[in-house]
């Protein structure tokens, strides 16, 4: 039995004059055990899935198991069974760090010394700020925090609705150990995420965009599939080249990635030819490195794909 199955869900959003697709008869499962990435912009439908699947809100079309529960006719027992941790921050601001935790795990008739094992290890980084107001800690605290009262009453799936967006670079690589350690007390987890190197550090992703799933496999998976040489560029007028080298036939796509453009040729002899008219448009400086395509560079190709 699958942790989490997912089987053609659709939901739409009514308009004045229109309707939004916000999914697409989605598919997937999701092992038991195993640290699942929803990876896509804002906007892709990654919140409303995981609203479908929390049984705040039911689907158009399709179906959906949580832990072998039918999200609709027993989401009763999902509800026992899950922790969900919502993008935004949920608990409550004027009560304080304890009195939050102590409160959820009431809901779930626990209490904290009883699970405080699966909980100590992000605990401890917050207790010394046990009596302070939840609207008064820092980001990264907040964050923990929630985590702390989505695991207290040991469930057996995690959602984590992009859980790390507007959080510190060393909070966010803290936050992804814990769910690592998480991982090895038998909890199953989704997590959602705008940021696409946060895609190497779970078993296996879902690209989404508009609503639609591009692919699914291993990170790796998804990289070996890239299957063209990738460019690296750089000049010191970076716009301006990047715009010159769209309009040329010999260029099959060209995006900015932060310091340089990434570059995909539509043959072999295409460089040379691309070089020399850089360099006669007076981009004397131009240089090209060969690299690995990373996920982000496969979810553009596969946007790209998606669109043709």
């Amino acid at each position: 039995m699958k942790a989490v199955s997912v089987n053609a869900v659709s939901k739409s959003f009514k308009q004045e004059k229109s309707a939004i697709e916000a999914l697409k008869e989605i598919s997937f499962d999701v092992n038991r055990g195993e640290l699942f990435g929803l990876i896509g912009p804002d906007g892709a439908g990654k919140t409303t899935l995981f609203r479908i699947l929390t049984t705040l809100m039911l689907a158009d079309k399709g179906s959906a198991e949580v832990d072998g529960f039918d999200v609709v006719s027993q989401f009763k027992e999902i509800r026992k069974r899950i922790g969900y941790m919502p993008g935004r921050f949920s608990l409550y601001q004027d009560l304080t760090v304890e009195e939050n935790l102590a409160f959820f795990a009431t809901l779930f008739n626990t209490s904290i010394e009883e699970n405080y094992e699966l909980v100590k290890d992000i605990y401890v980084q917050i207790e010394k700020f046990k009596t302070r107001k939840a609207g008064a800690l820092s980001g990264g605290m907040k964050q923990k925090l929630a985590l702390s009262c989505a695991l207290i009453h040991k469930p057996s799936v995690l959602f984590l609705d992009e859980p790390t967006t507007g959080v510190d670079t060393v909070s966010r690589k803290e936050f992804w150990e814990l769910l690592r350690n998480l991982q090895k007390q038998n909890i199953t987890i989704l997590v959602s995420t705008p940021y696409m190197d946060e895609a190497s550090l779970c078993d296996r992703v879902a690209l989404i965009q508009e609503g639609k799933i591009l692919d699914i496999d291993s990170p790796a998976g998804i990289t070996h599939k890239f299957g063209k040489p990738l460019w690296a560029v750089r000049s010191r007028d970076m716009y301006n080249v990047m715009i010159q080298l769209r309009q040329m036939d010999e260029v099959a796509s060209c995006y900015p990635f932060g310091q340089e453009h990434h570059l995909v040729f539509k043959n072999e002899d295409a460089r040379a030819i691309v070089g020399a008219r850089l360099k006669e448009a007076g981009h004397t400086d131009v240089s090209f490195a060969r690299i690995e395509a990373g996920i982000e560079d496969c979810f553009m190709d596969l946007m790209k794909a998606e669109k043709v």
